[in-house]
């Protein structure tokens, strides 16, 4: 059957992005698409333009929506260029601009992570569902379309097309759906399966990461972080305080890293005072991408393990697991138990997560229950970076994996993750290059 919907259901690290693009490119050359709207979480829109940038080898012009709600209604009114016109908004954001995306017309519409819309009264699942009916194609980008019940699918494949399942959620769940329970209204069990299953992949593409054996073990991706305005500006002022200051004074790689530890500790959305007092939360870009994925792993059953360097960053991970009614296992220096909460990790099905600070649990640990790994940030050494890569990545671990890094745009962070790929310890650069690195 042809249709004008699509459901890549590819694990994370198995190149959804990457084929997303190709899509687009041929569809844009074969004069088929000319707009194209990204609906995705907001701690990943800053990753469309990086991997557009990477891999679209087609003129385009890309807008990610943010700013007031005014700026992104005018940057919609306005878009222009040559090429595959993009526009890159988050879910949330998308809901409140239907009208002038209606009017934007886009051709082509990705819904990137969409179990986002499985709930089919939501703002944001309604508004997609109208505009995936003015749209010539739709795709959804997910490797779990099923989180809680196979009823899942419908809200999603209403936006990719309403003729695959209809547009009754009631009618749906009453063909599917065995109903009992208090007044006939709770689901007690589900029926014609196969046929749902049948419908849903005539329009799927589906990869397992375990099953990908053409990808390496593990993939590496660098996640783009957007800090928000007032962060932003405490950063450039204490960056530009810094630079003064190993101006005026004796440049030693002391006196460096104590300004670079100033700066890291911001982007992972933390500042300290000059009196030393308890760090102050300043930013929560960092915690927000990463409960992101965090989210995506938890859905598509995986276990992950977060390395951050300062305990104020762990602190904060662990409230928001714990907010979550997420289990997870914790290393930090004051972290006494340490072999019962790896042992946790490896072997309890209910802790899901690991969290280590970086330079406590970079080594002589075995954490291969874990398939996911996430960077929250790291420090400057290199031996440690890779020491902590190999907690993941060893003998005993039998699933192919991600490492992902949460860098801040615009910071540090890119500094050190550009020195850490060429694999040099940054704290040898820093002497002779302390200009490229700080105010720079």
């Amino acid at each position: 059957m042809t249709s004008k919907g699509c459901a890549f259901l590819m694990d994370m690290g198995t190149g959804k992005t990457i084929t997303t693009i190709a899509l687009a490119g041929t569809l844009h050359h074969r004069h088929k698409i000319t707009q194209m709207l990204v609906v995705c979480p907001k701690s990943i829109v800053d990753v469309w333009e990086q991997e557009f940038e990477k891999f679209a080898d087609f003129p385009y012009q890309l807008a990610v929506l943010d700013g007031t709600s005014a700026k992104k209604a005018d940057t919609i009114r306005y878009m222009i260029g040559n090429g595959l016109q993009i526009i890159v908004v988050n879910y949330e954001s998308c809901w409140r601009l239907e009208a002038e995306l209606t009017r934007w017309h886009p051709d082509m519409i990705v819904c990137d992570e969409s179990s986002k819309i499985k709930n089919p009264q939501a703002k944001c699942s309604k508004a997609l569902h109208r505009l995936g009916k003015i749209s010539s194609y739709n795709l959804i980008l997910t490797g779990t379309p099923i989180t809680n019940s196979p009823l899942d699918f419908f809200s999603q494949y209403k936006f990719l097309d309403e003729s695959i399942f209809g547009g009754s959620f009631y009618s749906f769940r009453a063909y599917y759906a065995i109903l009992g329970g208090f007044q006939n209204h709770q689901i007690v069990g589900y029926k014609h399966l196969t046929e749902l299953v049948k419908k849903a992949h005539s329009i799927a593409y589906r990869i397992r990461i375990d099953e990908a054996v053409d990808l390496p073990e593990f993939v590496e991706e660098v996640r783009p972080v957007k800090l928000e305005q007032n962060a932003q500006k405490v950063y450039d002022g204490i960056e530009k305080d810094s630079f003064a200051e190993l101006m005026n004074g004796e440049i030693t790689t002391r006196n460096v890293l104590t300004q670079l530890l100033r700066l890291s500790q911001i982007t992972g959305g933390f500042v300290r005072n000059d009196d030393g007092d308890d760090a102050q939360q300043l930013s929560t870009a960092k915690l927000d991408a990463l409960e992101d994925v965090i989210d995506s792993c938890m859905e598509e059953g995986k276990k992950v393990i977060v390395f951050a360097r300062f305990v104020p960053e762990i602190d904060a991970i662990a409230r928001m697991l714990r907010k979550k009614n997420i289990g997870y296992a914790l290393i930090k220096g004051d972290v006494k138990d340490r072999a019962e909460q790896v042992s946790a990790f490896q072997t309890d099905p209910d802790t899901k997560v690991f969290v280590g600070q970086l330079q406590t649990t970079g080594m002589g640990l075995t954490l291969t229950a874990g398939s996911v790994c996430v960077y929250y940030s790291l420090d400057f050494s290199y031996a440690n970076y890779q020491q902590s890569m190999a907690r993941v990545r060893r003998i005993g671990q039998t699933k192919r994996g991600v490492y992902i890094h949460l860098v801040c745009k615009d910071t540090i962070d890119e500094k050190v993750m550009g020195a850490l790929k060429q694999k040099a310890d940054v704290s040898k650069l820093l002497v002779d290059d302390y200009k490229k690195i700080i105010g720079g």
